[in-house]
């Protein structure tokens, strides 16, 4: 499937979450078999010989691409979530909202030491989610290998917060 074709499998819908913002909506991809296809093999494909023990699917939809980017890859899968949301003992990470902060958390046992990580998510926009992404794979001494992502936001410059390689399918 051509980049094309899975660009016209992406909504735009504007003034979401608030006005003046346009947001790339995935969920018409995620109805399409061939285009879910696609763009798993799209993310994952960069990394088939990178050695990648364990996928990251960063909360929410990171969590829809990274379960079957890891099985494309022979490796584990594990949550990063939003604060308070893991039952367990965690690792946690904080990054800069537009106002204030926010954070993020993994089970401590998501990585271990000398691990190759592969970091996903749907988008990438400002880049604070990833960066904390990365932070808490690097504090549990794990390696990251990449974070790689269907869409990229080149306005936001999000790529440049973040401390590692990224991969994206579609820029726009």
């Amino acid at each position: 499937m051509t980049h094309d074709k899975l660009r016209s499998l992406i909504r735009d819908v504007p003034d979401f979450p608030k006005e003046g913002i346009l947001f790339r909506d995935v969920t018409p991809l995620l109805l399409d078999p061939d285009g879910l296809n696609a763009a798993i093999e799209a993310v994952a494909v960069p990394f088939r010989e990178a050695g990648v023990d364990r996928v990251l699917g960063i909360e929410a939809r990171g969590f829809i691409f990274g379960a079957p980017i890891a099985q494309a890859l022979g490796a584990g899968f594990g949550l990063i979530r939003k604060a308070g949301k893991l039952p367990w003992e965690s690792h946690s990470a904080s990054y800069e909202l537009e106002y204030g902060t926010d954070s993020v958390e993994m089970h401590i046992d998501t990585v271990e030491a000398g691990q190759r990580i592969l970091i996903v998510d749907d988008l990438i926009a400002t880049g604070g989610t990833a960066s904390a992404a990365v932070e808490l794979v690097r504090k549990a001494g794990g390696e990251v290998v990449a974070c790689s992502f269907l869409i990229e936001l080149l306005a936001l410059a999000g790529r440049e917060k973040v401390d590692t390689d990224c991969h994206a399918v579609l820029t726009y």
